[in-house]
């Protein structure tokens, strides 16, 4: 069997998030986040950070409830677009081609093994950025913005998942998805987590247990913020304008990035990193297998342990008795 690594998919392009107060929403993630809107089409609307360059990188779609709509990834060609439709076609997930929305062409999606929404495109429009908005910086994407504490661009997004494994597997055979880190029952035998990326960050997504009996379900999206102090001015400004903190600022030992989770209006949950954390450039780079017992270190190496929510909530709702292991 080859071992010539899949290198066709770049970067993830942008995230759907479902929303039942789409004026809220949209209201935190520019307030608080600073991202600016760059398009309002029927029920959705898109944004993007002050230093990404593409149309958007986050859609806001408004639903009965919260949750993930889908996800994008960005390929390298508009061949690898074709080379990675075929392999997906080939496993039978194939939901097939959209002409495409706005901000980006001709799409391929397909469902993952645990009932998630993707798509993969190449052709992509640039932000259209006005005068008054262009940055000085001419390699930044716009002004930082005078608004919140401005994210500097979308840098991941955490799924849960029934089987893990599957997913992982799925990711890395099909997508050619490198797994980074993982967390692993004690006798090393079935995989509970996973952190997988596309790129040299330690993860550009991740798969954590479901304890549901749900598919699809959406654990988080991440921007990145640059500066672990913007982690306490956010902590501040959520806490005097009334936004839900779950928990932090601390810093994982997973992907050593620090962290603050909170609750933006529509009930989805968000994070903001303050650094990049671990950079992975080593190409035999081998998986890293925490073990269930070592998983209160995995997840946070400074600061308090995790609250139960982290562990149990997720969007769309699930049934009250629903745990995660």
């Amino acid at each position: 069997m080859s071992t010539e690594p899949i290198l066709d998919l770049a970067q993830l392009a942008h995230v759907e998030i479902l929303t039942p107060d789409l004026e809220g929403s949209v209201r935190f993630f520019t307030a608080m986040l600073g991202l600016s809107v760059t398009e309002r089409r029927g029920d959705s609307t898109y944004l993007r950070a002050y230093e990404e360059r593409q149309h958007h990188s986050l859609k806001l779609t408004r639903a009965p409830q919260a949750g993930l709509g889908h996800v994008s990834w960005r390929v390298r060609s508009s061949e690898a677009l074709e080379r990675r439709a075929a392999a997906i076609e080939a496993t039978g997930r194939g939901r097939g081609w959209i002409e495409g929305d706005a901000g980006h062409g001709r799409a391929y999606q397909f469902d993952t093994p645990n009932g998630h929404r993707w798509e993969l495109v190449w052709d992509v429009a640039r932000a259209s950025v006005p005068a008054a908005e262009q940055s000085g910086l001419i390699n930044r994407g716009s002004r930082r913005p005078a608004a919140g504490i401005p994210a500097r661009r979308i840098d991941h997004y955490n799924l849960t998942a029934p089987d893990v494994g599957a997913e992982r597997d799925f990711l890395v055979s099909t997508l050619g998805f490198m797994e980074r880190e993982a967390v692993v029952t004690d006798d090393g035998a079935v995989t509970i987590a996973s952190w997988l990326s596309v790129t040299n960050l330690s993860h550009d997504l991740a798969l954590v247990p479901e304890g549901a009996s749900a598919t699809g379900r959406l654990h988080h999206v991440c921007f990145y913020g640059g500066t672990n102090e913007a982690l306490f001015d956010l902590a501040d400004l959520c806490r005097e304008h009334g936004i839900a903190l779950e928990h932090g600022p601390g810093r994982h030992g997973i992907g050593k990035t620090t962290f603050l989770y909170m609750m933006e209006p529509g009930g989805n949950r968000i994070e903001m990193v303050g650094d990049a954390g671990a950079l992975i450039f080593d190409p035999t780079f081998e998986t890293v297998r925490w073990t269930a017992s070592q998983l209160p270190t995995a997840a946070v190496w400074t600061g308090t342990e995790m609250p139960a929510s982290f562990w149990n909530y997720a969007t769309p709702g699930a049934p009250a008795d629903a745990r995660v292991a």
